[in-house]
């Protein structure tokens, strides 16, 4: 158990990386109709309603 507890843990660094993420979010516009909200969120409009789940993470490239 002594030698266990004195045993040294290896040297953590810390990497940076560029990570490309798609995550599917749900948002909400006021609008009047559908084709409306649809063209208003296409424009940008609107806000995140909730984040959402994360599909896929692509990891690009990671800095020493």
């Amino acid at each position: 158990m002594a030698v266990a507890a004195l045993k040294l843990k290896p040297k953590l660094k810390t990497f940076h990386a560029t990570v490309h993420v798609t995550r599917v979010e749900e948002w909400c516009v006021e609008a009047e109709t559908a084709e409306e909200a649809r063209e208003l969120l296409a424009a940008g409009d609107g806000y995140r309603c909730q984040i959402g789940d994360c599909i896929n993470i692509e990891v690009e490239g990671v800095e020493d």
